[in-house]
């Protein structure tokens, strides 16, 4: 069923918001909501039913319930000034008031369609960029919930340390907690290009989790691993797992860019493509000494402190990284 107003168009089987044509990235718990509205538009919705309907009757803050319907507004082109869709009613709560009209397959209305690409999606950054979903608590019990997500948490921590890494906030992330997702719907929700998922299981005090890197832009699997610990000190046991998790990956994450750059059409590089393929060079230079780092200036294989001046982020970065890539 399909749910049409304004210029948008609600796809309720598709999980799709179209507006002028466009598709609308928007995250699962602001389309439930604005879905929830929408069916209940002949009536004031309170924020109690609100909470209760979309998070399950979780606690909920006011400012999350808030910044959820200015998510809501800004997809639709709405605001809290104009109001042309949700309305808010003082100390009551809030009601869909566009003129709405119902649309089934059966007569034939489908989707709007754009060239591929062109979708109303966040830009990936130009930097690789990573999603750390909830970990999956296989145990049964969600007591053990807790454990779980400090582990999530210090490995988005850990990754947002690295200056190279885009790595998207905890409260984004954590949205998918508890739902199936696809890594392609993911990477196009959060504009992200890769992600990071896993499960927990406990035997006794033995913990063991398994993770897995996924490609966000195909589903491709780059990296999958397990690890365990004792869980005789949570906090020491969090941390190597996380040191694991992060010490496995970052590798992992800078051979899958330097792939990418590899088969990304020579006329499209950027600079950062540029240094991967630098970096290709430098990894698979036949004799080279066991040094991860280059200086063009004072021999091929000298090692440095860091690369170059010019394949910092710089008018002469492309040419400099051209010159090392080939």
């Amino acid at each position: 069923m399909q749910l049409l107003f304004e210029d948008c168009v609600l796809d309720l089987d598709r999980r799709e918001l179209w507006r002028a044509s466009r598709s609308v990235a928007i995250a699962p718990q602001v389309f439930d909501l604005l879905v929830y509205l929408a069916q209940n538009r002949e009536r004031v919705v309170s924020r109690d039913e609100l909470i209760e309907a979309v998070w399950a009757g979780r606690i909920v803050s006011e400012s999350t319930l808030a910044s959820h319907i200015n998510a809501v507004r800004k997809a639709l082109g709405d605001s809290g000034q104009q109001q042309c869709v949700i309305r808010t009613i003082a100390r009551k709560g809030f009601r869909f008031v566009a003129e709405l009209k119902t649309a089934g397959a059966m007569q034939g209305v489908d989707s709007p369609s754009v060239p591929a690409g062109q979708a109303d999606a966040p830009l990936l950054p130009a930097r690789p960029s990573i999603a750390v979903l909830p970990f999956v608590n296989l145990t049964g019990d969600q007591e053990q919930d807790y454990l779980v997500d400090g582990v999530v948490e210090d490995i988005i921590a850990a990754l947002s340390r690295y200056r190279w890494l885009f790595v998207v906030a905890r409260n984004s992330s954590f949205t998918y907690k508890g739902r199936v997702v696809d890594a392609q719907q993911v990477g196009r929700e959060l504009g992200v290009r890769y992600m990071l998922e896993g499960s927990w299981r406990r035997a006794g005090n033995r913990v063991r989790i398994t993770g897995q890197l996924i490609d966000a832009t195909t589903g491709a699997h780059h990296w999958a691993d397990r690890f365990e610990g004792v869980l005789d000190d949570i906090f020491e046991l969090q941390d190597r797992i996380t040191e694991s998790v992060v010490g496995a990956i970052a590798p992992q994450l800078e051979r899958a860019e330097i792939e990418r750059a590899r088969h990304k059409p020579t006329a499209s590089l950027d600079a950062y493509d540029y240094y991967l393929r630098a970096m290709a060079k430098v990894h698979h230079a036949p004799g080279r000494p066991s040094t991860r780092r280059c200086s063009s200036s004072t021999g091929p294989w000298r090692s440095t402190r860091t690369f170059p001046r010019p394949m910092r982020w710089r008018p002469g970065a492309i040419a400099g990284a051209r010159s090392m890539a080939g």
